[in-house]
């Protein structure tokens, strides 16, 4: 029989394996055409069952979570019917045009690094049923050879949906599927579908101003999903497997053939999709109703951002006031809603002067000097506004040279100081210049000049 050389490669690292007492590096040493004959159980273990479209198998675990199960206080019916109802908020959340259905992704891969050598060895994709329940099918890339088949399904199941979901799939998880697409001569597909990241998204509606998520008392921080979790929807992972572990379970697998140590990676995947799809459901249901939907001012303010982005300009400010209304100052930066404050005091001004509102805007600025721990380069723009207003608008020049004085900083830039300088100096010669007038005037009362 003839030997080609990946044959007599394979051969020597198997015996060189063997005979130090290891395990083989190629748990299948050959290569069936049929996948499911590599004799590894993976059925009676994850639960799937290997799957075939158009000439590609994968080996596929589908879980449904039915509409009665409860998620958070809510159940996952209620989910399914609030995105429904919300669908229409999509566009914004997205920047661009999104319709339903949604399709929840996310991937677990062989390293962080991304590139041409990191695998996604897990693709998880989930969506509501029709009755309310959400679906997870999860394709499992058994071997290497396999990954143009995985791709090719998983390029079917994207295609069913009207706009993509992830977290933090902007950055990481499509650009590496497209990888994997483009070295096989594959077309990705995400490329033609709206895509909603939930990162971004959690930042602005989520993540206080020092980092930590508003309200969380966990030691989860930041905006990762599990901190969310926490936060949001008041759940806990019990027994999940730690994100850096997942790399070496799949390796694992691979070395050995014992899909056991797949178990806690699906379902840590599958946590992760239904977390995704609840934070989706809280935004757009968010969007929907307005700022008078909730009581958190981070949350209005991020309402305000996404209806500005979207160009609903009153609705914008609408929730600017409502997220100055629910915050108060209580000189703290980090200890309060003073950060939310300032940005929504600014936003409100910047408003008001693009719709010609000049003395409204320049009541916000005042507002936004007031407030203690107000961060310098922000007070700074507000005393430029409110010096700029009352010297080119209100004529008011004493109160001009009082707010241009306040700009002046030991600490800031010197082209910013001489900005300032300059100010007021054509402040004080237009001074100057109508004492003289009024001087003359005293004098010469019947005087035309």
């Amino acid at each position: 029989m003839h030997l080609t050389f990946a044959d007599r490669i394979r051969g020597v690292l198997r015996t060189t394996e063997q005979g130090s007492g290891g395990v083989s590096a190629d748990p299948w040493p050959e290569t069936p055409s049929d996948p499911s004959s590599t004799g590894i159980d993976l059925g009676s273990v994850l639960g799937g069952e290997w799957r075939q479209r158009d000439g590609a198998s994968c080996f596929v675990v589908e879980t449904r979570r039915e509409p009665s199960s409860v998620l958070g206080g809510e159940t996952v019916g209620t989910l399914a019917g609030r995105l429904e109802e919300a669908a229409a908020g999509a566009a914004l959340v997205a920047g661009a045009p999104a319709l339903s259905p949604f399709g929840f992704f996310d991937l677990e891969t062989t390293g962080l690094s991304g590139g041409a050598g990191t695998y996604a060895f897990l693709v998880g994709c989930g969506s509501f049923d029709d009755d309310g329940a959400f679906v997870t099918r999860q394709y499992l890339l058994v071997r290497f050879a396999d990954e143009r088949s995985l791709l090719a399904l998983v390029a079917g199941e994207l295609a069913r949906a009207g706009a993509l979901v992830s977290f933090n799939g902007k950055s990481f998880d499509a650009p590496l599927l497209e990888t994997r697409f483009l070295y096989h001569r594959l077309e990705w597909s995400g490329a033609r579908r709206p895509h909603i990241d939930m990162l971004p998204v959690a930042r602005r509606f989520w993540r206080r101003r020092d980092g930590v998520t508003a309200g969380a008392t966990a030691p989860e921080t930041g905006c990762s999903l599990i901190a969310l979790e926490q936060q949001l929807l008041g759940t806990s992972r019990q027994g999940d497997i730690p994100g850096f572990e997942i790399p070496s379970r799949y390796f694992q697998f691979v070395r050995s053939g014992d899909a056991r140590q797949l178990c806690a990676v699906f379902n840590h995947n599958r946590l992760d999709l239904l977390s995704l799809a609840a934070l989706t459901v809280r935004a757009l249901h968010l969007v929907r109703v307005g700022p008078d939907g909730t009581d958190d001012p981070r949350e209005a303010l991020a309402l305000g951002w996404l209806y500005a982005r979207g160009g609903l300009d009153r609705r914008a400010q609408g929730a600017y006031a409502r997220a100055v209304d629910l915050c108060a100052d209580d000189g703290s930066m980090t200890g309060g809603f003073s950060a939310v404050r300032v940005d929504a005091l600014r936003s409100l001004a910047l408003a008001r002067r693009r719709s010609r509102a000049y003395d409204e805007a320049a009541g916000y600025w005042r507002q936004l000097l007031e407030v203690r721990g107000c961060p310098r380069h922000l007070a700074r723009e507000a005393t430029e506004a409110l010096a700029i207003h009352h010297e080119h608008r209100v004529r008011d020049l004493e109160t001009a040279r009082t707010f241009a004085l306040r700009g002046l900083e030991d600490g800031a830039k010197p082209a910013w100081n001489e900005a300032v300088r300059h100010r007021l100096d054509r402040i004080d010669r237009k001074i100057e210049s109508l004492s003289a007038r009024g001087a003359r005037l005293a004098l010469f009362p019947d005087s035309p000049w």
